[in-house]
């Protein structure tokens, strides 16, 4: 598939281009975080609303933006998303709701995916955001600050990903 091909061209691109200062501020001064996801399940979702409540709980904004893979079930429509529809025959991924995204410069981005899509790569690659955080991948080292160890579920991942960032000082 040609876009597929294109977006990795694109993506690699954007990785070398990007000049955003990538840094970690402590979690408490952090205000902005920003929650980027691939819909799986019904679990999934809910794991990721609670996440996001406990966030907003304790004075961040969180913006929110899904991945959404044909065949799969959009639940209560709560956040923006986009679609491999958005993706053109050159390797763009473009809508008003991916570009605020990717030029919010959030103190921290949460990646909740347990393997990496090239979509999500993507954004990652073109993100503003100053401390990107992930799941563990061997080739994930160019698109996030923060990787995370950890097999388990998506509440796990999520859990283990908060727990570290609170850390941060």
């Amino acid at each position: 598939m040609f876009k597929m091909n294109f977006l990795r061209m694109r993506t690699d691109s954007a990785l070398k281009k990007n000049k955003t200062p990538r840094s970690s501020k402590s979690y408490k001064q952090a205000a902005t975080v920003g929650v980027l996801f691939t819909v799986e399940d019904k679990q999934k979702h809910l794991d990721i609303k609670d996440f996001i409540q406990q966030l907003e709980r304790e004075g961040k904004t969180v913006q929110v933006l899904e991945y959404l893979p044909e065949k799969k079930e959009n639940f209560e429509f709560k956040f923006d998303f986009f679609t491999i529809g958005h993706l053109s025959f050159w390797g763009n991924l473009t809508s008003p709701q991916i570009e605020k995204f990717i030029e919010t410069p959030f103190d921290y981005l949460f990646n909740i995916d347990k393997q990496p899509h090239p979509l999500i790569l993507n954004l990652l690659a073109r993100s503003k955001a100053h401390c990107r955080i992930g799941r563990y991948a061997e080739a994930g080292h160019p698109y996030f600050e923060l990787m995370i160890e950890q097999n388990g579920t998506n509440k796990g991942l999520i859990e283990t990903m908060y727990n570290y960032t609170k850390q941060l000082r």
